[in-house]
């Protein structure tokens, strides 16, 4: 495996015993000596945390900021309220592509900051600057930051054990100051996530993410939590149905296809790709993403044909996995828009037809938004 990007936790992941890939050009936990599916279920059914450093962070600072990531990211910014996050699209201005999907942090008017994947922070950040007004700085602090996910349903206890906030809204951030840390060392608490329970992202600077870290994990010990890698970060957003840009998204996938129209302001006089958008989705998307799961034992991998007859191939799988919840294949697929919601369909499974019923995810039902 090539050398990338190291978390501030690496030397932590190894002295665990973690086995790493890469990823977006970082060199991230894949899985600990505990295993995808025990740490799976350690966040379906306990805590788990994920160190997701890897993650994009830049911000748009200045007059008028929020307008402006809100007159080129496809999201309504003004239906939400400082110290609240939003999910939106990153989309090329002509074609509608999907550049990037990232979370948008408004702390104030003049400040928001996006967080986007990793292999895409460096492409978003020039398309932003490009066309920035005067008195609008986009900073790419990629480097800069670490994040640790917090997931599951004694995440609240865990972080009350630490000292850092519990209990906002969904969607929400405050921040906070460091447990032990140096005056004026903070910690930006948001109740987001990507597995499909409630959970946490904490956003701090590099040089604490070791005390942050041997911190939740102390505090972790007493409820059941797991260090988690992205191995076990796949199969959660895949039962969640959940979209991994470069699989499931990319420039050649639009929000309408992707079923990401909730995602998207409508109504806003503009936002990148906005006519091509309108167009497609006044015409109707010739494609789908949809949820697929397995009738029977088998397991979809991406890039996997899928057939409506023998001989009649109508897409592909763009994720797949064992669903260690279900005990069953789960994936998504885009397919021929004339697939219904609910057929059956062949997945070439190693040169074998296996029968697929097509779904609305999420595949497990979600925890994200309870109280």
């Amino acid at each position: 495996m090539s050398a990338g990007k190291q978390s501030p936790l690496h030397e932590r992941h190894e002295s665990l015993g973690a086995k790493f890939a890469e990823f977006g050009g970082w060199t991230m936990p894949l899985e600990y000596p505990s295993g995808v599916v025990k740490e799976h279920t350690a966040v379906r059914e306990a805590v788990g945390v994920f160190d997701v450093s890897h993650l994009g962070k830049a911000m748009v600072a200045g007059p008028g900021a929020a307008d402006y990531v809100n007159a080129t990211l496809t999201n309504d910014l003004r239906r939400v309220e400082h110290g609240q996050a939003q999910y939106t699209l990153c989309c090329d201005a002509e074609t509608g592509g999907i550049v990037d999907d990232l979370i948008a942090y408004l702390h104030t008017d003049e400040r928001v900051l996006l967080v986007p994947n990793a292999a895409n922070t460096a492409e978003v950040v020039r398309r932003l600057a490009a066309s920035a007004p005067d008195g609008v700085t986009v900073t790419d602090h990629h480097d800069d930051y670490a994040v640790l996910a917090v997931q599951g349903p004694r995440s609240d206890e865990v972080l009350d054990a630490v000292g850092l906030p519990t209990g906002h809204d969904y969607m929400s951030f405050v921040e906070a100051p460091l447990p032990g840390g140096e005056e004026g060392v903070g910690v930006v608490v948001c109740r987001t996530g990507y597995t499909g329970e409630r959970g946490y992202e904490l956003i701090a600077a590099n040089d604490v993410a070791v005390i942050l870290w041997d911190a939740l994990m102390a505090a972790g010990a007493d409820h059941g939590m797991l260090p988690c890698g992205l191995g076990a970060r796949d199969t959660l957003r895949t039962e969640m149905g959940y979209p991994l840009h470069g699989q499931d998204i990319s420039l050649d996938v639009t929000p309408n296809q992707a079923r990401l129209g909730w995602a998207v302001g409508w109504d806003k006089d503009e936002f990148w790709g906005r006519d091509a958008l309108r167009r497609e989705k006044e015409a109707g998307p010739d494609r789908i993403l949809r949820g697929i799961v397995a009738t029977g034992r088998a397991i979809p991998r991406p890039h996997m044909a899928v057939s409506l007859t023998h001989d009649l191939l109508v897409g592909e799988v763009t994720s797949g996995t064992f669903s260690p919840t279900l005990k069953k294949g789960v994936g998504l697929a885009l397919v021929s828009s004339q697939v219904a919601p609910d057929a059956e369909v062949g997945v070439d499974v190693r040169g074998r037809r296996e029968i697929f019923q097509v779904t609305k995810p999420p595949f497990v039902q979600p925890s994200t938004r309870e109280s």
